[in-house]
């Protein structure tokens, strides 16, 4: 297995503290450090923008029950450069990169060119920016860069335009960093058809729209849909950047958009820990066929998997004593986090959640790990989850790597 971290830099309230945003970079810097230390290969980060806190106040609240913001850090190329100050060894990467806001598919692609052209300078320089990508979450964060419905026919249509426009997105954004010249018009045509649709009703929907716009009784049999970035043809420097210290990910369950992806340059996939193993082993057999050639073979680590890790190693305690703070540990997080998530006790949910979390003592950790992970497979530990407590975490991390990592790496289960 490899050893990923993931970092969500979250300001939430925990047990009535609410840290401040340096606290809370403070604690990201000192445990990446740590992190670096003790051998993780990369440091996952989680990107939002826009504040969740500000967003409540408006109609359509998301999370109208999350006190403080569901994540503070708003540009990974920024915190990558500081964090790769600070280290030796250990990658960085987004999880993930919003291509939607912040000027769009064009102006990421540029800003990453620039960046690995500067951090690319020393010849000897290895560490990878691993560069996860995809829509965002939540809509609030892309609709004031005009990423909404334009017109009644978009309205009715968006939970299938969302998805499009992302694809869109996509070709822009890796052509962009493929160093090519496009236009808008050299991007594939957005077209919509009743086979995008789950209901036949739902197309009506959208074809009486359609009509109402074009004062018409026509029945179209697929509908065109505008680019959401008209261009002339554009060059997005700088052209000569370290093209070999970039990897990409795309994050989207959808297959024709990792085959889109994967028919310009090489990406991996990201995915869940909470996505069902069926579902991880179909996207590892569709990749295998789609993966692009120069990328070489299709391999397991190039489907990053997140993992909830509750562990407690605490010598003063006996195995059944760590097991049992390490458990209680992960129900009660896991329940304030679904608590400031949907505002109720959804107890079949919490329990679910916890099952997914892996919680014990470090024997039982790796077991767990064993049991719901491939040998091969590359994993984003996720230890400040809902946990502001700074030597916690780093105690976790420390325990993960000198009493879990080494019974998951030897030949033989201990």
């Amino acid at each position: 297995m490899k050893f990923d971290i993931f970092f969500s830099i979250c300001q939430t309230e925990v047990d009535g503290y609410l840290p401040t945003e340096k606290t809370l970079f403070q604690n990201f810097f000192d445990q990446v450090k740590l992190a670096d230390e003790l051998g993780f290969e990369t440091a996952w980060v989680a990107e939002s923008h826009l504040s969740s806190e500000v967003q409540k106040s408006n109609p359509g609240a998301v999370i109208p029950h999350f006190k403080g913001e569901i994540g503070l850090n708003a540009n990974l190329l920024q915190l990558a450069q500081k964090v790769f100050s600070q280290t030796k060894r250990i990658h960085v990467g987004s999880a993930i990169m919003n291509i939607l806001c912040n000027g769009g598919p064009l102006a990421h692609a540029e800003a990453i060119k620039m960046f690995l052209s500067l951090h690319g300078l020393d010849e000897n320089e290895s560490r990878l920016l691993e560069i996860g990508f995809a829509a965002g979450r939540f809509p609030y964060s892309i609709a004031p860069y005009g990423i909404k419905p334009r017109t009644p026919v978009e309205k009715a249509a968006w939970p299938i335009i969302k998805g499009l426009v992302f694809r869109e997105a996509t070709e822009i954004f890796l052509r962009a960093l493929n160093n090519e010249v496009i236009a808008s018009s050299d991007i594939t045509p957005k077209v919509i058809t009743q086979e995008h649709c789950r209901t036949e009703q739902h197309w009506q929907q959208i074809v009486q729209a359609y009509q109402t716009l074009n004062h018409t009784q026509e029945v179209p049999s697929e509908i065109s849909i505008a680019p959401f970035w008209e261009f002339d043809k554009v060059g997005v420097m700088p052209f000569d950047y370290r093209q070999d210290l970039l990897r990409l990910t795309v994050g989207s369950h959808e297959l024709p958009v990792q085959k889109l992806a994967n028919s310009i340059r090489p990406c991996g996939v990201f995915n869940l820990s909470i996505t069902p193993s069926e579902h991880i082993e179909k996207t590892h057999e569709a990749m295998s066929k789609v993966y692009h050639p120069d990328g070489g073979p299709w391999r397991r680590d190039l489907l990053p998997r997140t993992a909830l890790i509750f562990v407690n190693g605490d010598k003063d305690k006996t195995p059944g004593q760590q097991s049992a703070q390490a458990k209680l540990a992960a129900e009660k997080a896991l329940k304030t986090y679904w608590m400031a998530m949907d505002g109720t006790i959804d107890n079949a949910k919490i329990q679910e959640a916890v099952n997914n979390a892996i919680a014990g003592n470090p024997e039982e950790v790796a077991a767990l790990m064993r049991e719901n992970f491939h040998p091969d497979d590359r994993l984003m530990l996720w230890f400040d989850f809902n946990n502001h407590n700074n030597e916690d975490v780093k105690n976790s991390m420390t325990t993960f790597m000198r009493d879990v990592a080494p019974l998951l790496t030897s030949a033989s289960p201990a």
